[in-house]
């Protein structure tokens, strides 16, 4: 039985893209927002965390 034929079965099915894209984009977004308005000090220091190893050398 091929995959396509278990989605046929479930109630509603074609309801679950729709209420996904609804809560992925509005989240995007947000982000987006959040990338754009942070200060460049605080990109800066995430810039190093990776390689800051916590030590003043």
């Amino acid at each position: 039985m091929r995959f396509v034929n278990y989605l046929k079965g479930i109630v509603g099915v074609e309801t679950y893209p729709l209420i996904s894209l609804a809560i992925f984009v509005p989240l995007f977004i947000l982000v987006l927002i959040w990338v754009f308005k942070l200060e460049k000090k605080t990109v800066e220091e995430m810039e190093h965390l990776p390689m800051n190893d916590g030590t003043d050398s």
